[in-house]
């Protein structure tokens, strides 16, 4: 699992609330690979099924994270959409 890249305790007030949600989205992550991992390791079906399901349910909540961390930083959403226009201009 993943540590949490900065000392939180650390972070400015200004700075808190986007960070907590950038933690949030790396354990988010972390668990998405987690339950796929499992999933491809499973041999039931119906556990790959199951694994599967709660690893789809993680990445919706990594776009609740990142939509709100998107309101909270502004540079951030710039960011996001120049990496979009890049992908999309190298790869037509």
């Amino acid at each position: 699992m993943s540590n949490i890249p900065v000392d939180l305790v650390k972070v400015g007030k200004d700075a808190i609330d986007k960070e907590v949600l950038r933690t949030a989205m790396i354990a988010e992550l972390d668990a998405v690979n987690l339950y796929e991992q499992l999933a491809a390791m499973a041999q039931n079906n119906d556990l790959k099924i199951l694994f599967m399901d709660i690893a789809k349910e993680e990445k919706t909540h990594a776009g609740e994270f990142q939509t709100m961390l998107l309101r909270l930083d502004p540079e951030q959403e710039r960011e996001l959409l120049a990496g979009r226009k890049e992908v999309e201009k190298l790869i037509k």
